[in-house]
């Protein structure tokens, strides 16, 4: 289907062919380009303080963000990836026909290289004084809304764009007029790597591992299911890199981490999506405890990397990652926050007994450890503002976790919390094939087929166990949830690029 232009759109395709008309291509194949904007403010800035009177110049390019015309001669913006700068043009360098060229066809939006001097307007902007310039990607559709700002006393629009369900689905538009959305994505960029050097320096090996796996594990998720054509059978995108990261312990491997997409067939709400990005590491010879410990310095690490700074304002909560993390037992927890002693509840029934007395509704289907997830996410994580580990959690609902010693129930897992928000997911390893295959044995009897937290019986990574696969500690964290943590952000659709939305007509 052909598009349908708005009247503005029309006019601006009316303008490409009046330039080809007179030999102009509106998108050429080169570029010149000597200095970004903040090389050449900079540049300037220091001959000025040098006292030099040798001519400054420059060839920039970028999107133009303002225009202002006044007769015989015109003020704009022109913006790229380092910043915006002024450039100005007058009948007197670039003759009247080509000044008007620049006023007539030229929008905002456009995208314009400009070649000239710099040099110092009456008001104390750094300008480039334009000898010449040209067109290098012609804009026909509008960036979209206005905003005024004031340049040299007069008001100026510059494009801007707020409606949250558009920003997302037209991201494109919407890093192009918000220069804080950019930032945003600038800072997550930051703190991936500030991640990967705190591992990398820990002697991990970052590796991938299958995006298609032919048994999905690792974590308590509905998969994505597809097909392979030509090996005729059904794979799932992952859930989790957890599996495929224990068999490298098991070859040989100390250390293990990976950075990727994981894919999960559940709802969307302001800290889920169904695409995300996680890290996982493996490390053999540690438990949770130890994965405590580097949790706490990998994310004070990546806090100075990024911000600079122990602290990061997220909402209305002054978050404090310099002081050591508080550690809480899931048990503890629940009881201050419920009034309901978990460990006096051995039983499904009698725990949604307990938990029906206290006025709440349990589903009758849930095994006890969903029960106790559910009292966790919607009674105790909403009050952990700072920093905190919820560790020691049922077997039933961790099939991956050693049990504590002497208790078969509760396994060596944590969570961290912050700002009420579930950041990270830990365990002890489970290293033991025969009470591995015990776990997925059970996990297929006490769950229906369809239900989320059923784990599949993944012969293969038995048969690596069986190999011998040494005591470990294993840490998985939604890097989009630290990400809004780091920015500020209430949503996490505010930093993925490209969230999954619902099709426009709907």
């Amino acid at each position: 289907m052909s598009a349908k232009y708005t009247n503005i759109e029309q006019t601006r395709l009316d303008k490409v062919a009046r330039l080809r008309a007179q030999g102009i291509e509106p998108y050429p194949h080169r570029v010149e380009r000597t200095h970004t904007s903040a090389q050449i403010l900079a540049e300037f800035e220091q001959a000025e303080a040098a006292g030099s009177e040798t001519p400054v110049e420059a060839t920039l390019v970028g999107r133009m963000r303002s225009m202002r015309p006044m007769g015989k001669i015109t003020f704009a913006h022109l913006e790229d990836g380092s910043g915006r700068i002024q450039i100005f043009l007058r009948a007197n360098d670039l003759g009247q026909e080509k000044l008007e060229l620049f006023n007539k066809e030229f929008d905002l939006g456009d995208f314009v290289q400009a070649r000239g001097e710099m040099f110092r307007t009456r008001s104390g902007e750094v300008t480039l004084k334009v000898q010449d310039f040209r067109l290098l990607s012609k804009s026909i559709t509008p960036l979209p809304a206005a905003k005024d700002e004031i340049v040299d006393g007069e008001v100026v629009q510059h494009a801007t764009l707020s409606e949250p369900e558009l920003r997302y689905r037209q991201r494109y538009a919407d890093l192009a007029v918000n220069p804080e959305v950019r930032r945003i994505f600038r800072t997550r960029a930051a703190l991936v790597r500030a991640l990967r050097e705190f591992l990398d320096s820990h002697d991990f090996l970052e590796v991938e591992t299958p995006v298609l796996q032919p048994i999905y594990g690792g974590a308590a998720a509905r998969p994505f299911v597809t097909y392979h054509n030509q090996l005729k059978q059904d794979l799932y995108l992952r859930i989790s890199f957890e599996l495929y990261l224990k068999r490298l312990l098991v070859g040989g491997y100390e250390g293990v981490y990976e950075i990727g997409r994981d894919f999960r067939n559940e709802g969307v709400d302001r800290t889920h999506n169904p695409e995300f990005t996680q890290l996982e590491f493996y490390w053999a010879y540690a438990d949770y405890l130890k994965v405590m410990d580097l949790t706490e310095q990998m994310i004070r690490f990546a806090a100075e990397r990024v911000l600079g700074k122990h602290e990061l304002q997220y909402l209305d909560h002054t978050i404090r990652l310099g002081a050591p993390w508080q550690r809480m037992e899931l048990n503890e927890g629940l009881l201050e926050v419920t009034g309901i002693d978990i460990d006096q509840h051995p039983t499904a029934e009698s725990l949604a007994s307990a938990m029906r007395a206290k006025g709440m509704e349990p589903n009758p289907n849930d095994t006890r450890g969903k029960l106790i997830d559910g009292l966790l996410g919607d009674y105790l994580a909403p009050t952990l503002i700072q920093p905190t580990f919820v560790y020691n959690y049922p077997r039933d609902i961790s099939p991956l976790a050693k049990s504590l010693p002497g208790n078969p129930q509760i396994t060596e897992r944590f969570e961290g919390y912050l700002a009420g928000m579930e950041l990270c997911n830990a365990f002890t390893e489970l290293n033991d094939p025969l009470d591995q295959e015990a776990r997925f044995v059970e996990m297929g009897r006490d769950y229906a087929q369809d239900d989320e937290e059923r784990h599949p019986m993944d012969e293969d990574y038995l048969r690596a166990m069986r190999y011998g696969m040494p005591p470990c500690g294993g840490f998985g964290m939604g890097v989009d949830r630290l990400a809004m943590l780091f920015t500020n952000s209430p949503n996490i659709r505010e930093v993925i690029l490209f969230p999954h939305l619902r099709k426009e007509e709907e």
